[in-house]
């Protein structure tokens, strides 16, 4: 069992919080010190943290990153060919 003491603005908060929930403040806690110990229990790498983001715009060019400067002169040459064009 733990005792705990809240500054009376957070514990309104919570108050506020777990009714809006539906929850009792107990409940909001022990659910809190969970993520809480979810989120701090392993640490990961910045690979893992972005793995969701990656691939997610695919540009289905595959070497981009080893020829990304031949991929840039191509594109600002089409647009220099625009500009001088007009």
């Amino acid at each position: 069992m733990i005792s705990l003491r809240l500054p009376p603005e957070l514990e309104r908060k919570l108050d506020s919080f777990a009714k809006s929930e539906g929850k009792t403040r107990t409940e909001i806690v022990k659910d809190s010190i969970l993520e809480y110990i979810k989120n701090r229990g392993t640490s990961k790498t910045p690979f893992e943290l972005g793995l969701d983001l990656f691939g997610k715009h695919n540009s289905e060019i595959t070497d981009l990153a080893q020829n990304r400067k031949t991929y840039l002169h191509e594109v600002f040459g089409k647009k220099n060919e625009k500009r001088s064009s007009h």
